[in-house]
């Protein structure tokens, strides 16, 4: 008998450690994991239920948290809705989700941010609800309305920055969406939203400033091709370069002709380097940049961002300019054109390096992180990326896209009593398909106080009409005089 209660006294005691055992890893080895499980009800409620900060364009909430009398206690709205929608994302709670700055700055929203560590130290001893903090935006409301404006049902994409600070004015991306579609508390209309939006050949959800498929950059890559010559010491403004109206590709059966297949210039086959670039001739780069390599190019683009992984703090996908495999190829990339794609926060940042002499600051949409109190948390100061040509390159570059706007592609950039240097682009995309309308550029050429870059996919409205002059220009023409009041 006593053996028989020693061994179920034995059997209990190995249930009790199995039970602490299992027990503790559940509490303790297993807590992340379960917490940041999507079934995990819990957990759900309280990420969702909390009362979450704003998000602030010029003083302004542009997203926010109301109470509302359901599980999850507090309804998250968009006040402009598609207005800003690529920027703030939407916090669904119907799919357990976030994207934009809702997810990018979210531990700022929920309160849980080690800048908002004071705020969370005095709620311990008051006993008040948690409450998130602020983000401030840098975005000119301005801007961001004259982008979306201008783009209007067309495909595109207009991206603006300050290029003294990299602070960033407009992020505009056609078409857009509604967050508070998907930020609704019923599942089966959210459901009902997505799925119209999924369905939707133009890609609504898709932020085209920063990611995307990215776009063959056409001809506004020249700046980086007339860069490269440049710094490269050979060439100056002023330096003759060759300018056939047609250029026989070698070892390849492509030609390649100048838009319109005029002749540069006045057709003696040399033109100036900055005639070249006003006329946005093709020839010229091309055989500039068999002369030059590959080496130099693709140095020059990395120098000025391609290839490198960057946060705004949303995430943008690097542009490329892929190793190419023949003289041929090369030529073509060195006209924006091959396996060459990039984003139109990229090219706004090669040419707001171009405006700052030379140096490139690190694009950013936070401006200040704030307390649920608005008291400031943090700050946002600006910073180098780096100085991707000199500042004598710099004003070389600034003058030859002076006179693009002046009297080249780009006249429909001007705006009256405002200095603005630029260049335009026309990507071809393949036969029978409308091309990409590129305008790239900054105002204010002596004290440049926005730089612009603006696509429209496919030609938008004009069609296979579409030029980077006629169609992209006038875009960021409204864009800048919007920042600058004109």
């Amino acid at each position: 008998m006593n053996a028989q209660i020693r061994h179920l006294a034995t059997v209990v005691v190995v249930m009790f450690v199995a039970l602490m055992v299992g027990a503790t890893s559940v509490q303790f080895f297993q807590a992340d994991e379960l917490n940041a499980d999507d079934r995990n009800v819990r957990t759900i409620y309280r990420e969702y239920g909390r009362d979450r900060g704003p998000i602030v364009v010029a003083g302004e909430a542009v997203a926010s948290s109301s109470p509302v009398d359901d599980v999850y206690r507090y309804q998250r709205s968009y006040a402009y809705g598609p207005l800003y929608a690529h920027v703030t994302g939407y916090f669904s709670t119907a799919f357990n989700s976030m994207t934009g700055m809702e997810d990018a700055a979210n531990d700022v929203l929920n309160g849980t941010s080690s800048s908002l560590l004071l705020q969370r130290i005095q709620t311990l001893f008051t006993g008040d609800q948690p409450e998130g903090g602020a983000v401030e935006l840098t975005l000119d409301p301005a801007a961001q309305q004259a982008a979306v404006e201008a783009l209007g049902n067309q495909r595109g994409a207009v991206v603006a920055l300050d290029p003294r600070t990299g602070a960033i004015l407009a992020l505009a991306s056609t078409p857009s969406f509604d967050p508070n579609d998907l930020a609704t508390h019923s599942r089966a209309d959210a459901q009902a939203a997505w799925d119209a939006y999924q369905a939707d050949e133009t890609e609504p959800l898709t932020n085209r400033a920063i990611a995307g498929d990215q776009y063959a950059p056409g001809s506004s890559f020249k700046i980086i091709t007339a860069a490269a010559m440049l710094e490269s010491g050979q060439y100056t403004p002023d330096s003759m370069v060759p300018a056939p109206t047609a250029l026989q590709l070698p070892q390849s059966n492509q030609v390649v002709n100048n838009p319109g297949n005029l002749p540069c210039g006045d057709g003696s086959g040399q033109v100036t380097l900055t005639q070249a670039l006003r006329q946005s001739c093709n020839t010229p780069f091309s055989q500039v940049a068999m002369d030059l390599g590959y080496g130099a190019l693709n140095e020059q683009a990395q120098a000025f961002g391609f290839g490198q992984d960057l946060e705004i703090p949303l995430k943008v996908t690097p542009s490329r300019f892929p190793e190419t495999a023949s003289d041929a190829e090369l030529a073509m990339a060195a006209i924006g054109q091959a396996s060459v794609r990039v984003t139109p926060i990229q090219m706004a940042m090669v040419v707001s390096a171009i405006a700052n002499d030379g140096v490139q600051m690190r694009p950013h949409l936070v401006a200040r992180e704030l307390t649920a109190d608005l008291e400031v948390a943090s700050t946002t100061d600006p910073e180098e990326m780096g100085e991707p040509i000199s500042a004598q390159t710099a004003d070389q570059l600034t003058q030859m896209m002076v006179e693009v706007v002046e009297s080249g592609t780009g006249t429909r950039a001007q705006i009256p009593g405002v200095q603005v240097a630029g260049k335009t682009g026309t990507a071809e995309i393949g036969s029978g398909i409308a091309p990409h309308a590129w305008f790239a550029g900054f105002a204010g050429a002596e004290e440049p106080e926005v730089a612009v870059a603006v696509v429209v996919e496919n030609g938008g409205r004009a069609g296979e009409e579409a030029s980077g002059g006629a169609t992209a220009a006038p875009i960021a023409r409204a864009v800048m005089q919007a920042v600058l009041g004109s």
